[in-house]
């Protein structure tokens, strides 16, 4: 499984009147991780003639982040058939898991904008090793 993690801590901008993180900023770590790790994955190749865009998101806030706190964001793919796939995300806290989401992306040609079914080629991309 190639899992990509950074660490980060979190910020006073991203504080609400609860004095913890608002989930939409978890929202936008889980979009910012999944943007980073497929420029990761995708460095070598000059041009992409497909993109990626969200179909559904299932988060599980199971407890909170505060001003201050390290998390680790780890992500993986998982499920990847016909033209969607599955990204997986955890954040935590000092190894206790905070946040747990899926997030079903589809698979978009770049000049029609149409669903674009997910070549092998793609798939070995998304689940290689490191």
């Amino acid at each position: 499984m190639n899992v990509y993690e950074k660490t980060q801590v979190v910020q006073k901008s991203e504080i609400d009147q609860y004095n913890h993180v608002n989930n939409v900023v978890y929202v936008q770590w889980i979009q910012d991780i999944a943007n980073e790790h497929w420029q990761e994955l995708t460095k070598e190749i000059e041009e992409l003639d497909y993109a990626w865009f969200v179909v559904r998101h299932e988060i599980d806030y199971i407890a909170q982040a505060l001003l201050n706190d390290v998390v680790i964001i780890k992500t993986w793919i998982g499920k990847t058939e016909g033209v969607k796939s599955v990204r997986h995300v955890e954040i935590s806290i000092n190894s206790k898991l905070i946040v747990r989401s899926q997030t079903i992306f589809c698979l978009v040609d770049n000049k029609t904008g149409r669903p674009k079914r997910i070549t092998e080629e793609v798939t070995k991309l998304l689940l290689r090793e490191k």
